[in-house]
């Protein structure tokens, strides 16, 4: 618990001081909006080690369309940083995600490719996704997910024991998720994003076991948010799954800035 106030003391401290040093009147995005597009940067201190995501808006050439590169490198130093046990941690980079998202302005419908890599299973998932946000009902907000895509690996495992070599695509899958919003206040909001993921054709190994060693799985990400400007925020973040209990997930603290 030390280093997670330690953590907290020192992400409160610098952010108050950007706050203060930034007076822009420019207009900023919205950072409690799942759909905003703007370029930014978090740090994130999680039971795994440490995060770093960067995400730089870009021309599309359409006025009525934003765009933007997300990066993720997560995990690194969890052999120093991490508190969370008994399970093996490294201060290597644990995985990599990379996310290609755009925003149609004019009807709030957006697409997203999101391509992680595991290093320590040489794995990954390759999707591409719709999404489509509603009008905010009462003090809530729906943004409903719909994707297709690929499981990839290195010295994936076949049906007959055997291993093969080099990288293999053993099935493909479907997701249907949706990003969720409650606005307590002007200040603070909550996300709940669920996500189920089935095996739409492959391998019997992945039909059967390729979602957490079953046929399918149902994740949950929960996300508690403070504004500390109109420009930073700090957040928890808490993700589990319908084989993984809340306690055994992933908790991370995060702040982030909107350059």
């Amino acid at each position: 618990m030390t280093r997670i106030s330690l953590t907290l003391l020192i992400t409160l401290v610098f952010s108050t001081n950007v706050s203060a040093e930034t007076n822009s009147t420019e207009s900023l995005e919205d950072m409690s909006d799942p759909l905003a597009v703007y370029t930014r940067g978090a740090i994130g201190v999680t039971n795994k080690g440490m995060n770093i995501k960067m995400g730089i808006q870009y021309d599309s050439g359409d006025d009525n369309k934003n765009v933007m590169n997300v990066i993720e490198i997560k995990g690194f130093g969890g052999e120093t940083i991490g508190w969370d046990g008994p399970y093996e941690r490294s201060n290597s980079i644990d995985s990599l995600r990379y996310r290609n998202f755009s925003l149609d302005k004019a009807d709030g419908r957006g697409t997203q490719i999101d391509i992680t890599y595991n290093f320590h299973s040489e794995s990954g998932v390759a999707s591409y996704s719709f999404l489509q946000g509603f009008p905010k009902w009462h003090n809530f907000n729906f943004y409903p997910l719909l994707g297709v895509g690929f499981s990839y690996g290195n010295n994936v495992l076949q049906d007959d024991g055997s291993t093969q070599s080099g990288l293999s695509i053993p099935g493909a899958l479907a997701v249907v998720g949706l990003y969720g919003k409650y606005t307590v206040t002007d200040n603070i909001w909550i996300n709940y994003n669920p996500f189920w993921s089935v095996g739409l054709v492959g391998s019997d190994l992945f039909m059967d076991h390729g979602f957490e060693g079953h046929s399918s799985v149902l994740t949950h990400e929960i996300a508690l948010s403070y504004k500390l400007s109109t420009r930073s925020n700090v957040r928890y973040f808490a993700n589990w799954s319908e084989y993984v209990s809340f306690e055994d997930g992933t908790h991370r603290i995060e702040y982030n800035y909107q350059f």
